[in-house]
């Protein structure tokens, strides 16, 4: 929901990333920002109105953004995208941080226009692994960033690392950083840091959700 320029500029961002795009918008002049190559729907009216959302295919939508220039707007429209029909991940822009810290106790992702930008927001809406935080200039190298899977939990770094053929770089325990060793065990609540050649992350992302093989 919202066509300004960062609306427009994520709703492009997903489609090159070869996602099905819905943009809503009160002013149907905002679409023109879309550019003629754009190919999803355009939904002319208010993103918290349920016959709105579902024209725009909210029912079938695994993400929702409401990025509109209005705090209410968003917040509205993001709790109607999450508790009426359900949609898990969801993201509101906020301009006024404090409220946004309460909205954030609601389960939704909100984002302070200050540090807000496109890639953000992809992050928060793509499935794990889909966008790296990093990759290095040759595009070889990525570095991503996942809570630790059930499955891993209880086993040593080493093996994930062995299996998966990524890095641990670090990992965040209770609100540290730390360096695994090879005797390092993961534990519920870590968030793994992972280096991974780009070409093998499909398959690193494979294996996390497989588990690990008995050794």
């Amino acid at each position: 929901m919202g066509c300004g320029r960062v609306g427009s500029t994520l709703a492009r961002s997903l489609e090159d990333r070869n996602h099905t795009v819905s943009v809503i918008d009160s002013e149907p002049d905002a679409f023109r920002r879309l550019g003629p190559s754009f190919n999803g729907d355009k939904v002319t009216g208010f993103g918290f109105d349920q016959e709105v959302l579902e024209k725009a295919g909210i029912r079938r939508a695994d993400a929702f953004a409401a990025v509109s220039s209005g705090d209410n707007s968003n917040i509205i429209a993001a709790r109607v995208a999450r508790e009426t029909f359900g949609i898990d991940k969801v993201v509101a822009r906020i301009y006024d941080p404090g409220r946004a810290e309460v909205y954030q106790r609601l389960g939704i992702t909100t984002v302070a226009t200050v540090k807000w930008t496109a890639d953000q927001v992809l992050r928060r809406l793509l499935p794990a692994g889909a966008e790296p935080d990093f990759r290095d200039p040759s595009g070889t190298i990525r570095l991503d960033h996942i809570p630790a899977p059930a499955s891993w939990i209880g086993q040593r770094t080493v093996h994930l690392q062995e299996q998966t053929a990524a890095r641990i770089a670090w990992i965040d325990r209770l609100g540290e950083g730390m360096l695994p060793s090879r005797d390092t065990v993961i534990q519920e609540g870590d968030l793994l840091h992972l280096v991974i050649r780009e070409e093998n992350a499909a398959k690193a992302y494979e294996i996390l959700d497989r588990g690990p093989e008995e050794h």
